[in-house]
């Protein structure tokens, strides 16, 4: 074989890359999307597990886009209507004990939800992993036998987030999110996100299982267990209302 057919060869050897020939950013966007469609309504379950007891939340979720994010707690019968609304910018919350309606500052969004490992941003998806940081393919992986993109995430200097940077591991089939390590500001590990459970749901193949640990509280994790998940459902932007919060059940 002479030298220029070495050299093509070789070239379109990585021009076949999957790091040459994906877009990172891209990569994320079909992550983000894959679990959230036009509009979808979710059924799910959430297990909070501590060194001495746990205990569960039965919730329902409702989106429309990436604009607009509604979440209702079916139970335990304490919490029972408790909402928590993302209209555009605005995060809502509606607290039926004391009916009353609380519009969230940006500085409540990474504080911890009802409890949980995760925090009101997780909930609600107000950042986002594709406009709010710069992507860069560091390789590939195996995650659960599956062949991920490890893609870091370096937050843009004007975006308003918590996390110094992300690691996250995503599927090369269903671009589904595997694994997430999350650091703050100065480098250090602060929570592990990881998916399971891969099955069709909702017309899409799609983990069903997703935990959140963080690593500095042993025996600590939060688990998020979809019941029921649901695309291209019909709602609009007038169920997404501050309004609304007191009217679903």
């Amino acid at each position: 074989m002479t030298t220029n057919k070495l050299f093509y060869l070789a070239l379109g050897l990585l021009l076949s890359s999957p790091i040459l020939g994906q877009d990172p950013a891209e990569i994320i966007q079909k992550s983000e999307d894959l679990m959230r469609g036009a509009s979808s309504e979710a059924s799910m379950t959430i297990e909070i597990v501590r060194p001495k007891w746990s205990r569960e939340i039965s919730m329902r979720n409702w989106s429309l886009g990436t604009e607009f994010a509604l979440s209702y707690v079916d139970s335990p019968a304490k919490e029972k209507g408790s909402v928590i609304l993302k209209r555009d910018k605005e995060v809502w919350n509606w607290i039926p004990s004391i009916e009353r309606s609380i519009k969230l500052p940006p500085s409540m969004m990474m504080q911890s939800w009802m409890g949980t490992d995760f925090s009101n941003d997780d909930l609600v998806k107000q950042s986002s992993l594709v406009t709010d940081y710069t992507h860069k393919i560091l390789g590939d992986s195996l995650i659960e036998g599956r062949k991920c993109w490890k893609i870091q995430l370096t937050p843009k200097e004007d975006a308003a987030v918590v996390w110094g940077k992300i690691y996250t591991w995503i599927d090369q089939e269903f671009f589904i999110q595997m694994r997430s390590e999350l650091y703050d500001e100065d480098g250090f590990l602060v929570n592990i996100f990881q998916s399971s459970d891969v099955k069709e749901m909702g017309g899409k193949t799609l983990p069903t299982r997703m935990e959140m640990t963080p690593v500095e509280k042993e025996g600590h994790k939060t688990v998020l267990i979809y019941n029921d998940l649901k695309f291209d459902v019909g709602i609009d932007e007038s169920f997404f209302t501050p309004q609304n919060m007191k009217r679903i059940r």
